[in-house]
This record gives C-alpha cells, sequence and structure tokens, in this order.
C-alpha cells in the first residue's frame, strides 16, 4: 500500500463525507438566514424562533434525503471493503 493511495483513499473520504452533508447543512444555511433575517426586522429576539426552523428543515431534508445519503455511503463502504484484499500482497 503505497502513501498515494492513502491519500487517494483519504481525499474520496473526504469529497464522500462533503457531498453527502452537503444538502443537509446547505439547507440548515438558507433556513438559519432567513430566520436572522427575519428576527433583525422584526426585532424579536427569540432563541426558539431561530432552532424550531431549523430543526422542521432538518427533519424535511432527511426525510427527503435520507435514503439517498445512506445508499451513497453504504455504496462507498462496499467499495472500500471489497478493495482490501486486493491491498494485501
Amino acid at each position: 500500500m503505497s502513501p498515494q493511495f492513502v491519500f487517494t483513499v483519504g481525499q474520496d473520504a473526504l469529497v464522500m463525507m462533503l457531498m453527502v452533508a452537503a444538502p443537509l447543512l446547505l439547507i440548515m444555511l438558507a433556513v438559519g438566514f432567513v430566520v436572522s433575517v427575519f428576527q433583525a426586522l422584526t426585532q424579536i429576539n427569540e432563541p426558539t424562533l431561530s432552532f424550531v426552523p431549523k430543526l422542521v428543515a432538518a427533519v424535511l431534508v432527511l426525510a427527503l434525503a435520507g435514503a439517498w445519503m445512506l445508499s451513497t455511503l453504504v455504496d462507498y463502504i462496499r467499495k472500500i471493503l471489497e478493495s482490501i484484499p486486493s491491498l494485501v500482497q
């Protein structure tokens, strides 16, 4: 196993992590921004006002994209586990 292979596997893992986490993080960022703008315009400083919409958005994203996230991760882990025999020589 060469150092180049280890770096490639690590890079692939980071890209996979970003690809799977991106939908959830981007939606949470957008909802947080909208709620912050709303709070700034209305001068309402209620902590639960920012928490509840983010929680609802996270649940919706996980309900809609959760199957894709899980299948993507399972495929990646399967690929990594199937490549182990080729590494042992």
